[in-house]
C-alpha cells in the first residue's frame, strides 16, 4: 500500500483539525432542532431528571449523544451548545482525513485523497457539522472504522460506539462480524441496539421507543414514507449530498476497481455501501422518514469509488485511463462550478441561524418578556424553537401553540417570510397559531422575532 509519509499526513491532519476551528470561531453557528433537545436531555440526566424524550414532537434519542450533551454541560455550562458544534466540525475534519486514509488503504493515495476532496466539497457533510447533527461524529468513527478494518485493525469499539449515535452502525457491525465469525464478539453485535433499547425502557417504559416515537413522528409531521418512494429518494438525496458528477462516477470507479483490485479489496467500502442502504430500504419498509441524512454513509462510499474512478490509473499506470480521467475530471470541474451557489446557500442558511438564535436570546432576556414569562407560559407557534429555549430558561414552562394554547404568558412570533416560514409552520398545524390570542398586547421586538403578553 501506498502512503503518504507520517510526517505529511500528520501535517495534513493539523491543517484539517485548524481549520475546523477556524470555521467554529468565525461562523459562530449553533446547534440543530435534534442536538439541542440532546443537550437538554444530558442536563436533565446531570440534574438526575428524567429525560424529556416524550416531550410534544421530541426527536429520535440517540444514547451516546444525550450523554455527549450532558458531559459539554457538566464542563462548558449554557455555552455547551457551541462546545457541540466544535465536536461536531472537528468530527468532520476527521471524517475527511478518515476519508483520505480509507481510500489510501483500499485504493491508493491519490486516489484517497481525491476521496477526501470530495467529501470536503459536500454542502451537506459541512451544514450538518456546522448545526452539531449527531451524523458529523457518527460519520468520523464510521469511516474511521473501515480505516481499522482495511489497516488489519480491530474497528469493534469504534462500531459499538457508533451504533449509540445512529441505527446504520448495527448493520456494519453485523457485516463485521460476519467476515470474522469470532465467537468472543458475538455479544457485540447486539450491544448497541441493546443498550438503546434499555434506555428507552428505563425512560419511557417501552423498549421500543425511538421506533415507535420515530414513525409517529412521521406521520404527524406528514413526511415522505413508505418503500415505494425509496429508489427515487435514493437517486435524489445522494445526487444533492455528494453532487451528480461524483454519483455518476462513483459506479464506473467501482467497476474499475473490481477489474484491477478484485472484489475482496473492495470489502470496506462496499460494505459501506450496503449497511447504508439496507437502513435506506429498512426505513421505507418500517414507515419511517425518509430523509438525506439517512444516506451519509453510501455517500462517503461513493466518494470512495469516484476518487479511484479518476485516480485510480496512478497505481495501474493504464494510459487509456488517465486519459480519461483527464476529461472526466474537465467534466466534472464545470459541473461543480455550475452547483458552487450551493456553498453560498449554506453561507447564507448559518447567517440566518445565527440571526435567529441572537433573536430568541434577546428576546427571552427582556424584562418585560421575564416578566410574562413568570405569569404564565411561553409559547412558540410550533415546536421548533422550543429546544433552543428550554436551553436557555431550563425552569420556564415552554411550549407549541401547535400542541395546546396557554390562557396567560409570553407569545413568541416570527418576523420576516423566512423565519416565518421556517417557525411559524408545521405539517399538520393551524396558521391560527401565528395569530395573537385574545388579550396578548405586543411588549418586545428584537431582530426576527416579536413577543406579545397576558398575565
Amino acid at each position: 500500500m501506498s502512503r503518504f509519509s507520517r510526517p505529511l499526513e500528520r501535517a495534513g491532519l493539523a491543517l484539517a483539525l485548524a481549520v475546523a476551528l477556524l470555521v467554529w470561531f468565525v461562523t459562530r453557528t449553533y446547534p440543530n432542532y435534534d442536538s439541542y433537545y440532546h443537550l437538554v436531555w444530558g442536563r436533565e440526566v446531570l440534574h438526575a431528571i428524567t429525560p424529556s424524550f416524550e416531550a410534544y414532537a421530541a426527536p429520535t434519542q440517540h444514547p451516546l449523544y444525550v450523554a455527549l450533551g450532558g458531559l459539554l454541560g457538566a464542563i462548558f455550562g449554557e455555552g455547551a451548545d457551541r462546545a457541540l458544534v466544535l465536536v461536531c466540525l472537528l468530527s468532520h475534519a476527521l471524517l475527511v482525513f478518515g476519508a483520505y486514509r480509507l481510500g489510501a488503504a483500499v485504493f491508493g493515495r491519490w486516489s484517497g485523497l481525491l476521496a477526501a476532496l470530495f467529501v470536503a466539497a459536500s454542502a451537506s457533510f459541512l451544514l450538518y457539522a456546522a448545526r452539531g447533527y449527531v451524523d458529523a461524529p457518527f460519520l468520523a468513527m464510521v469511516v474511521w472504522a473501515g480505516v481499522f478494518e482495511a489497516e488489519k485493525r480491530n474497528p469493534m469499539w469504534l462500531l459499538i460506539a457508533a451504533g449509540l449515535m445512529r441505527p446504520e452502525a448495527w448493520v456494519l457491525m453485523g457485516l463485521w462480524w460476519l467476515a470474522h465469525r469470532r465467537l468472543t464478539t458475538a455479544l457485540a453485535v447486539v450491544a448497541a441496539p441493546l443498550i438503546w433499547c434499555i434506555t428507552d425502557l428505563l425512560v419511557t417504559g417501552d423498549p421500543l421507543h425511538s421506533l415507535h416515537a420515530t414513525s409517529e413522528l412521521a406521520d404527524d409531521l406528514g413526511r415522505v414514507r413508505g418503500v415505494q418512494h425509496v429508489p427515487g429518494s435514493f437517486v435524489s438525496f445522494v445526487g444533492a449530498t455528494v453532487r451528480p458528477p461524483v454519483a455518476a462516477l462513483a459506479p464506473v470507479g467501482a467497476y474499475l476497481a473490481w477489474r484491477f483490485l478484485g472484489w475482496r479489496k473492495l470489502l470496506v467500502p462496499l460494505a459501506l455501501l450496503a449497511a447504508g442502504v439496507i437502513t435506506f430500504v429498512g426505513t421505507g419498509l418500517l414507515g419511517l422518514s425518509i430523509l438525506p441524512r439517512y444516506l451519509t454513509v453510501p455517500a462517503v462510499a461513493l466518494c470512495l469509488f469516484a476518487g479511484y474512478a479518476l485516480l485510480g490509473f496512478t497505481e495501474t499506470g493504464n494510459r487509456t485511463w488517465a486519459r480519461c480521467s483527464a476529461g472526466a475530471t474537465v467534466i466534472g470541474l464545470i459541473g461543480l462550478i455550475i452547483l458552487a451557489p450551493s456553498i453560498t446557500n449554506v453561507r447564507e442558511e448559518l447567517r440566518f441561524i445565527r440571526a435567529t438564535h441572537d433573536s430568541l436570546i434577546a428576546t427571552l432576556d427582556d424584562p418585560a418578556v421575564r416578566q410574562g414569562i413568570a405569569c404564565g407560559t411561553l409559547t412558540f407557534p410550533t415546536y421548533r424553537l422550543v429546544p433552543d429555549a428550554r436551553w436557555h430558561l431550563p425552569d420556564a414552562r415552554i411550549g407549541a401553540r401547535s400542541a395546546k394554547r396557554r390562557p396567560t404568558g409570553i407569545e413568541v412570533f416570527a418576523l420576516g417570510q423566512k423565519a416565518v416560514k421556517r417557525y411559524g409552520f408545521a405539517a399538520g398545524t393551524s396558521p391560527r397559531v401565528n395569530l395573537p390570542s385574545a388579550g396578548f398586547v405586543p411588549v418586545a421586538r428584537h431582530g426576527v422575532l416579536s413577543a406579545y403578553r397576558r398575565c
